[in-house]
């Protein structure tokens, strides 16, 4: 298996994992359901759901791009493969989640609220090693051509929806199993609490990226 091979499925997997995070947005979704006691409701939430993710990712992307302009791709992975080791560290000791004031939101505020959640976790910069990573000589990030940045910017797109396919295929399972099957009520008792997983996941992607 080659190596891009590798890169897209590892973008999957960092999407899949995403989704499984109840901070992510299934919990919400699955909430929401409850509150109006439809399945509609739930089905409703997936989409705003991924694409605010999809846009925090692609922030975090398009500022790598921007950042890659000035600076060379092997110290930008030096740079990001820190912050995200920080960012980790920051969360094993604190956390800090965007709330809102009622469940009742638009599709708009759910989007905004799913950004605000995948930036405030790490989840748009925990992908940004495995796109450096997947950079060409003819899509080096650091390269000033016209050509070069319309390819960037196309692998960048690409990702992105690579990584928010693997997240909603999996927030949508989820929130629907356990809205169907499982409940809120269940979840109390069995709760797994994965802000620990995460931080490591976040400082185990900035090591990779800055000695790999």
């Amino acid at each position: 298996m080659g190596q891009m091979t590798m890169s897209w499925l590892t973008l999957l997997a960092l999407g899949a994992f995403h989704g499984i995070n109840p901070g992510m947005g299934w919990l919400f979704a699955v909430a929401l359901g409850m509150q109006e006691r439809r399945r509609g409701a739930v089905v409703g939430a997936l989409l705003p759901l991924g694409l605010g993710h999809g846009l925090a990712v692609a922030a975090a992307i398009l500022l790598a791009l921007l950042a890659g302009v000035v600076v060379p791709v092997h110290y930008l992975r030096w740079l990001v493969g820190v912050t995200l080791i920080l960012f980790g560290a920051g969360r094993l000791f604190r956390h800090w989640h965007p709330r809102w004031a009622s469940m009742r939101v638009g599709a708009r505020g759910l989007t905004l609220w799913s950004f605000l959640m995948a930036s405030a976790h790490g989840a748009g910069l925990m992908v940004v090693p495995v796109f450096l990573g997947m950079a060409t000589p003819g899509t080096q990030v650091a390269c000033h051509s016209a050509e070069a940045v319309h390819l960037s910017a196309s692998a960048a797109l690409l990702a992105t929806a690579t990584h928010a396919t693997g997240y909603l295929a999996v927030t949508a399972a989820t929130a629907l199993f356990v809205f169907q099957k499982v409940g809120l009520g269940l979840l109390r008792k069995a709760w797994v609490n994965l802000d620990f997983l995460w931080a490591a996941t976040l400082i185990a992607t900035g090591v990779i990226s800055v000695f790999l």
